[in-house]
């Protein structure tokens, strides 16, 4: 890490070197002499361009050979040429595109530290009727933890005393607050609800649920694939031809300016500038609609992606749980039932309340005022509504009454009694988005996926309902998050792969994979994980990514391409002794600007930026 940084300072140093040279230069070439004006210029070459150089002497001596190589030659010649100015330029340009790329590296380290930060330093242990605060790595197997009223909790453990819920969809993915009871087991990382509890620790914090995932994601980022960017790729290839051709010209005449007049024109600029100017464009109109791009490198690979991992929660649902089914007990009107029902629930904290509300609302149903609203733990909500006495419970209060119960389901469920007798059952389920199998449907046709997968650590029947439902295939449910960089690990050796994910325990597959999308903002550590952000949790947004990257490809493949022909021509007429050195760089200029100006088509949408379907009920 601190290598990292050092990486960072010094290719930092070396571009603010480089720019400053330049403007002190410009400003003194019309006031003083020129040798005066070149001074800056000659402390650029000498004090940034150097050791950038030996740097890429080194690269060359373990056969490493990019775009980069070729400029390092570059500022060598116009160092001979006396063109120190084109010289300070392409210092510039290797020194900053090196500090982004090592701040890419630093950055991922970022999350890890987010990890870190989310997680409490202290715990509250219970010590003879006592709580006294004590380091995390102080807590040992079987002590009793104290964990207060909106409080992560520090290690793994069982409950001992208390009743509350707790928010473990950093673990799972679910959706749902879990009730906690004496004798059930809470993770680490979890966040408390509205009551306190006690908890016997089972696992000291070192080896706690929270620390495997961050040793998950450390692993994950020391073995992620580091790909070739395109750059370097067409660069391996223009690199020895230049030198290969600027060599032959000088053997052939006999002259060294021969040598320099072909180099002057091979200097790879369509590489170094235009390439990124076309990713910087496409990351601007992303922004636009937005995609946030926190890695650039996404956008050359996201079009080689031939596989596509999902996950369940927040992704292909909106991450709530929403009223989907109202099974009828009794010979209570069932629309009367559910404004009962949602005027107790308004008062409830309970997870399910928002969607028994949300259903009455729009079913247009007046909320009533209730009185004497109890909510005891165990025993569920209950209170006196226009005059009837209703209690929302769940399945095991309402066998103790002896009520007739139907069969349990997926989902969640809860149990309506009024004045005594069983009302109504409701159940709940995280609903997938409306354009969810619209969206996998079009995913093979328009972008070449192949395999789509769908991946959750959320309960079988659950996962299963949601790909019966939008179309997918293979499913893996149950899943932790090591399981989900195992099965990215194993998709990614088959094929670029493509994971969508939106919760902390989606981070490690993120940063496993080819090219990692994170949906929504809601979690920081999830977002520096990915390469990219969906901001509007959208899956039209996600088909414009693809779109606006394989449009970034292609517009800088032209630019590129196009602009290394057009100097290979340029080589040739030097390597003929028709261009001399001071002309062939003009003509290179000339070239370069064409390249530039083309690939700064890419900031433009020019055109639709998606032919996604329009968006119709899943199922």
């Amino acid at each position: 890490m601190r290598a990292i940084f050092r990486k960072v300072r010094r290719s930092g140093w070396i571009a603010l070197l480089a720019a400053a040279g330049i403007v002190v230069h410009l400003a003194l070439r019309w006031t003083v002499d020129g040798v005066s004006a070149t001074l800056p210029l000659l402390v650029v070459l000498a004090g940034g361009g150097a050791p950038l150089v030996i740097g890429l002497a080194m690269k060359a001596l373990r056969r490493d050979f990019g775009s980069d190589l070729l400029a390092g030659v570059s500022i060598v010649t116009a160092a001979i040429l006396g063109e120190y100015l084109a010289g300070a330029i392409v210092v510039l340009m290797l020194s900053g595109g090196e500090t982004l790329e090592a701040f890419a590296v630093a950055r991922a380290s970022s999350v890890l530290q987010a990890l870190a930060r989310r997680m409490p330093s202290i715990a509250h242990r219970l010590q003879d009727s006592r709580t006294e605060d004590v380091a995390l790595d102080a807590i040992a197997v079987g002590d009793a933890i104290v964990v207060f009223p909106h409080e992560i909790c520090p290690v793994d453990g069982v409950v001992t005393d208390g009743h509350g819920v707790m928010d473990e969809s950093y673990l799972t993915g679910e959706p749902y607050a879990m009730p906690k009871a004496p004798g059930s087991e809470v993770f680490s990382g979890a966040v408390n609800g509205e009551r306190a509890i006690v908890l016997r620790a089972t696992r000291a914090a070192v080896d706690s649920r929270y620390a495997r995932i961050m040793n998950v994601m450390r692993d994950s980022e020391q073995r992620r694939p580091r790909l070739r960017r395109l750059g370097d790729v067409l660069g391996a290839r223009y690199t020895p031809v230049a030198l290969l051709l600027a060599a032959a010209a000088w053997a052939w005449s006999g002259s060294p300016d021969r040598f320099l007049a072909v180099l002057v024109v091979a200097t790879p600029c369509p590489l170094l500038i235009a390439i990124p100017v076309a990713i910087i464009g496409s990351i601007s109109l992303a922004a636009r609609r937005g995609i946030v791009i926190r890695d650039p490198a996404i956008l050359e690979r996201l079009d080689r992606c031939r596989t596509i991992i999902l996950d369940k929660t927040g992704t292909l649902t909106y991450g709530t749980p929403a009223l989907t089914e109202r099974l009828g007990a009794g010979s209570i009107d069932p629309q009367r039932v559910l404004q009962l029902t949602a005027s107790l629930e308004r008062y409830s904290k309970h997870p399910l309340a928002h969607a028994i509300v949300g259903a009455a609302q729009r079913d247009g149903l007046a909320l009533l005022e209730p009185s004497c609203v109890r909510e005891q733990p165990g025993e569920g909500l209950d209170g006196l509504v226009d005059g009837a006495r209703v209690r929302i419970a769940g399945r095991r209060y309402a066998e103790t009454l002896g009520a007739a119960t139907p069969p349990s389901a997926a989902g969640l469920e809860c149990f309506i009694f009024v004045d005594g007798g069983h009302a109504a059952t409701y159940r709940f389920r995280d609903t997938a988005r409306a354009d969810s199998r619209s969206f996998i449907s079009h995913l093979g046709p328009s972008h070449n996926l192949e395999r789509v997968l769908l991946v959750s650590g959320d309960r079988e029947s659950e996962v299963r309902y949601l790909a019966d439902l939008v179309g997918i295939e293979t499913v893996f449910a149950g899943r932790s998050p090591e399981d989900k960089v195992a099965i990215t690990r194993e998709e990614s050796r088959r094929a670029p792969t493509l994971f969508i994910g939106d919760g902390i325990n989606d981070a490690p597959a993120l940063a496993a994979a080819t090219v990692g999308l994170a949906f929504g903002h809601h979690s920081e550590i999830t977002s520096e994980a990915a390469g990219a952000v969906i901001m509007d949790t959208s899956l039209e947004r996600v088909d414009e990514l693809f779109h606006i990257a394989r449009r970034m490809r292609r517009i800088a493949l032209e630019s590129a391409i196009g602009g290394m022909a057009l100097s290979i021509a340029g080589m040739l007429v030097a390597f003929a002794g028709l261009l001399p050195p001071v002309s062939g760089a003009i003509v290179q200029e000339i070239i370069d600007l064409g390249a530039v100006l083309n690939a700064l088509r890419g900031a433009v949408p020019g055109g639709a930026l998606t032919d996604y379907p329009a968006a119709g009920p899943p199922g």
